[in-house]
Parts: structure tokens; sequence; C-alpha cells
């Protein structure tokens, strides 16, 4: 096998693994889950959850990528040549392939979004007198478009591709080093407008100060399936950029530092998102996914639109941030699927992600087109985006994850994992009985109630 590419700096692999976990899951996803479960309720349960489900899950995964120094289609079949566990691998490249391909819609409208943001065209908009529904027609409007919405993603692949060609350290590494601090700033922009509108106060005790009485078994499984999904576990983003770790690198620091990053953006952007929602009255935080895309640009424009530039300058900012985070996470699902072709199939790396990025444009030219021309063509009652949606988030990821969590915690050597978590014993770990305890009790159960729950098993919600 040609020698592969690593990290060249402990930060540059922090910034990578939590640039990968984070994206349109703490962005997006969060707030509206938070805002659908109770807010503070739900933040105290999914917290609970990085810490008991995830973070162990992230652990094994980063194990199992370095102390394999292979893409993720082949370490578990290196760590397991006889026992047949390779096949995990090959599921969590398929995952990553599949959530690329309409990951990169939703990526493509981050995209139109920003220069909408960028020529003010919310502006404009709400000078109309259609009131809110303009921003309904709009995205409706450009989303079942038949040409828009694929240009803007074949335009998103693009930058993708062009970061992946330049390999690991000049590409995934060097873009990491500045997509990362630019989106905090982009951040700190966005909190400072959201701390200067009438609704800051209502907004910050929706979010942190908890109703006890609103957690039940439906707050239980949001939170858990978000806090799994936010940092991307079980599509391979993780074992694959662990294949570039250094020998030094920290993996239990490394994996804590990752799931504080993936919190800290998801909550600031719910500082962010919901004093703004609560400045507009009638508007409520469990608006759903419209929230980012219908709600968002109308509330910019009515919460600050008597500071014009005000209004512009956040409006930018937020469209920037997504872009940001989107760009973080198609970077390493392209990355998964790059680097297990490239090398499993002995080609060049320029050759194999060109045709993931062929591949995956193919596929999110239908699922795009699934919301317009294409929109009658259904599977089991949903188009093309939604099943690319349900099948991956709701079936492969999870099956991935409980069986990683199985073969880390009871097939897998527990030497090879005390070796990885104390790098060979010059790192002091004194919680490896806790995390092969979560890995083979507490990780699995948690996973497999999602996992039935989502297909209507339990029918908990």
């Amino acid at each position: 096998m040609a020698s592969r590419g690593n990290f060249s700096s402990k930060i540059g692999a922090v910034l990578a693994a939590a640039g990968s976990a984070v994206g349109l899951g703490n962005i997006w996803r969060f707030p509206t889950e938070a805002g659908r479960s109770g807010g503070g309720a739900f933040l105290l349960v999914y917290i609970f959850f990085v810490v008991a489900v995830c973070l162990p899950l992230l652990i094994a995964e980063f194990s199992i990528g370095r102390h394999s120094h292979a893409n993720t289609g082949s370490a578990y079949r290196l760590m397991s040549p006889r026992s047949g566990w390779g096949w995990i691998g090959k599921l969590e490249v398929t995952t990553a392939f599949l959530i690329l391909s309409y990951y990169a819609v939703v990526a493509g409208w981050t995209l139109f979004y920003t220069v909408e943001a960028l020529f003010n065209r919310f502006n404009v908009m709400s000078r109309g007198d259609a009131g809110s529904s303009i921003f309904s027609d709009n995205f409706n409007h450009f989303v079942t478009d038949p040409l828009m919405p694929v240009i803007c993603l074949a335009a998103f692949l693009l930058i993708t591709h062009f970061v992946i060609i330049k390999g690991v350290k000049s590409g995934i590494e060097r873009s990491a080093k500045v997509l990362m601090p630019f989106l905090f700033i982009l951040l700190l922009v966005l909190v400072a407008c959201s701390l200067s509108t009438e609704g800051v106060s209502k907004g910050l005790s929706f979010l942190f100060q908890p109703d006890f009485s609103k957690i039940n078994s439906k707050v239980v499984m949001a939170a858990m399936a978000q806090a799994f999904y936010s940092l991307s576990l079980g599509m391979g983003c993780m074992c694959t950029y662990a294949s570039y770790f250094s020998s030094e690198t920290d993996i239990s620091r490394t994996a804590s530092q990752v799931c504080i990053l993936d919190t800290i953006v998801a909550v600031t952007a719910g500082i962010v998102i919901f004093p703004a929602v609560f400045s507009v009255p009638g508007l409520e935080p469990d608006a759903g996914p419209s929230l980012v895309f219908i709600a968002l640009p109308n509330i910019f424009q009515k919460v600050l639109g008597a500071v014009p530039i005000v209004a512009y300058i956040c409006s930018l900012a937020f469209y920037l941030l997504l872009l940001v985070a989107t760009l973080t996470s198609t970077i390493s699902l392209h990355e998964v699927v790059t680097a297990a072709l490239s090398e499993s199939r002995q080609i060049s790396r320029k050759r194999a992600a060109l045709l993931v990025t062929a591949g995956c444009f193919i596929l999110g030219a239908l699922c795009s087109l699934s919301m317009g021309v294409l929109g009658d063509f259904k599977i089991a009652g949903m188009n093309l985006f939604d099943l690319f949606d349900f099948v991956t988030a709701k079936l492969m990821l999870l099956i991935a994850g409980f069986f990683t969590s199985i073969f880390t915690g009871w097939v897998m050597s527990k030497r090879i994992l005390y070796d990885e978590l104390t790098n060979d014993g010059t790192v002091k770990f004194r919680c490896f009985r806790l995390v092969v305890f979560a890995l083979r009790y507490v990780v699995p159960i948690c996973i497999g109630i999602v996992f039935l729950d989502g297909i209507g098993v339990l029918n908990i919600f």
C-alpha cells in the first residue's frame, strides 16, 4: 500500500475531527430538536448521552482507525482478519457516500442562501406586501426548481473536491485550521447580535432553565439520536481521520475535546437562534426544519431591521457559518469514500476523488429533483431525498454504531485498545474499565433502543 498522509500537528488533528463533527446537525438540527423538546430539559439529556454513549464510541472509532492505519473500508478487516467483521467498514463507507449525496443538496441550499444574504436579498423581500409568506414562497420555489439547486449542488461538491485532492496535510488539515477558527469568529459575531435582541431573556431561559416535567421518552429518544448524529458516528469519518493521527496523539483527550467543541457549537447555535425567535410575537421555538431557511431570514429583518447594517451583517454571518460548518462535514464524508476507493482499488487519489464527486453529483441531482420534477417517484411513500435520509440516519448509521461498539467491546483485543488509549503506556488513562463496560453494554443497548424506535417497533413516540 502506498504511504499515507498524517496530520502534522495535534491541533490540526483536533480541528479536523471537530470539523467533521460540526455541521448542519449542530446549527440546524440541534436548535430544531431542542425547540421541539423543551429547551433546557433536552439539553441536559443531550449532554448526558454525549458523555455516556458518544464519547466511548468515538474513542472506539479513533482506536480502530489509528491502530489499523487504514481507510475505514479496510480497518475492521485488518483488525479481525479471521472473524469476518470487515463488513462494518464497508457499510460505513457506503453510508458516507449516500449521506454525502443528499447532504450536498442541503449544502447547495446553504450556498444559495449565503449568496442571497450577500446581496441583501432578504431585506428586499421584507419590503414587499406579502409578509412572511414571501420567505416561504422563495424557499419552495428554489428547492423545486429543476436547475438552480443542482447548480449549487455541483458548485459545493467542486469546492469539497478541491480540498480533497490537495491531500491530508495541504487539503484537510490546512482547511480545518482556517475554517474552524473562522466558524468560531462567526459564532461570536452572531452571539453579539442575538444578545442585543428583545427576546434574549426568554430565549436564554428556554435553553438553560430546564423544566424537568418536559423530560419524557420522546425527549430522551430525540436527545440520544441527536447526540449520535451530531458527532458523525457510524459513518467512517472519525475512523478515517484517526488513521492519520500520529503515535503521539492522545486519543481519549482528542475525543473529549471533539465532544466538547461539538457541544459548544450546538449550544451556541441555540444562543444565537432562540433569542431571535422569542423576539418575534407568535413565532414558537418548535418551528422545525423550516426555521433556518424560512423563519430566520424573516426574523433577522423583523428584529434587526431598524438598523439595516446589523441585519445585513447578522444574516450574512449566519449563512456563512452554516456554509463553513457544512463544508467541514462534506470534506470528511468525501475523504472516507475517497481514501477507501483509492487504497482498495490501488488508483490515484485524484482519480478516486473524481469518481466520488461524479457519483455523488448524480445521486445528489436525483435527490434534488425528487423535490420537484421527480416528486411523483416515491419508494415506500418517500421521495429519494427523504428515502436517503431515512435509510442512512435511521438504519445504516445505527447499525454501524451498534456493531462497532460490539466489535470494540467484545471482539477487539483489550490489549490493543489499552495500548491505543495509553499510547503504549506513556499516557495515563484511568477509565479503561469504564470505557469497556460502556462499549459492551451501555452503547449497544442505547443504540438498539433508538434503532427499534426509529423503525416503529417500540412506538415510544
